[in-house]
């Protein structure tokens, strides 16, 4: 099959490469076979193929996590959940690629009425964003939501969250056209993080207050606290900006705050019962229509493109989740 197959670390995506030839993924009894119709891309596989991500998979290996597409075929201790046709969704090592196995409790059937792009960037960002505002930040009805670039992937949808919950939030991003993203997806307030006084513009939104939770997938903790509010909860999701902060802990300390870190993908392992509940609480929401998954404007065809579309994710000229179509074709709503 043709897949991206790293036996190296790469300085750069740019040197991503196909491979025509790549080993068809093996069949475990806890595993169903996937032909991949839509793979989401992430800021953290750039991190992957460069080996400065927390995982770092022995050599040879595929990257990619994220994909939906049609099952090819169950493993033993499967059939029962599903079955050749079905349409999925989920997250597994190696999706940079035609086909995947992936692990069962990682697999969910695609909600009625979403396309093969929509449903390529949702296990990852929206339960990540759901446990970040609901298990970690007990985000309330009534309480002010701050969300760090909240028209890219996990950003977008944690503005949906938050308005789902109830929440009053600024959204904020560093163009006048990625604000006008974050408003349309649900945003109460945009401002600009490149302007010298954007918290001070939070302070005048919420009336001096502050707010009550801030979402930070970019490493603007530090300036976050300069408009959080009394017994505030910060949520450490990311560090795309590629800062690590070094956090003054007499602040953490005069304002009563809280600085929570949310790393889903140790959900599994650590607190399992979490998986079903969160998912659950999330197609509950998709069947209402209060998240909508949120797609950058530019689909691409072609495993070749990978590497185009995570360039300009890096270059973060892109909006919502970034979908790539393996085999160029174009898909459907289902």
């Amino acid at each position: 099959m043709k897949a991206i197959v790293l036996n190296n670390w790469l300085k750069d995506v740019d040197e991503l490469v196909v491979d025509n030839n790549a080993p068809e993924p093996k069949l475990g009894d806890n595993q169903v076979l996937v032909e991949i119709k839509a793979v989401a891309l992430n800021f953290f596989d750039i991190l992957q193929v460069q080996g400065k991500y927390q995982e770092k998979p022995p050599f040879p290996h595929i990257p990619g996590t994220e994909f939906s597409g049609i099952v090819i075929k169950a493993g033993e201790k499967c059939k029962k959940s599903f079955k050749q046709g079905d349409k999925v969704f989920g997250s597994a090592s190696g999706c940079f690629a035609e086909r995947v196995s992936a692990q069962i409790n990682n697999l969910h059937l695609i909600p009625d009425g979403m396309s093969f792009e929509e449903a390529a960037g949702l296990s990852i960002t929206y339960p990540t964003s759901y446990a970040a505002l609901v298990i970690r930040a007990k985000l309330q009805k009534g309480e002010w939501c701050l969300v760090h670039a909240a028209a890219g992937g996990v950003g977008a949808v944690a503005v949906q969250v938050a308005k789902a919950l109830g929440a009053k939030v600024i959204a904020t991003g560093g163009s006048s056209e990625k604000l006008a993203i974050a408003k349309k997806v649900g945003a109460d307030y945009a401002v600009n993080y490149k302007d010298k006084d954007w918290q001070k513009q939070v302070l005048k939104i919420t009336g001096g207050k502050g707010v009550d939770v801030v979402y930070d997938p970019v490493g603007l903790i530090v300036p976050s606290i300069k408009c959080i509010a009394w017994n505030g909860r910060l949520v450490v999701i990311g560090f795309v900006s590629g800062n690590i902060e070094k956090v003054p802990t007499n602040l953490v300390l005069l304002k009563n705050i809280s600085i929570i870190g949310l790393f889903w993908g140790s959900y599994a392992k650590n607190d399992p019962e979490r998986n079903d509940e969160v998912w659950n609480d999330l197609f509950n929401l998709f069947g209402s229509g209060k998240l909508k998954p949120l797609v950058y404007e530019k689909v691409f065809h072609g495993l070749d493109n990978v590497k185009v579309g995570l360039k300009a994710i890096a270059n973060r000229n892109t909006f919502g989740k970034v979908v790539v179509i393996p085999n160029g074709a174009r898909s459907s709503k289902l």
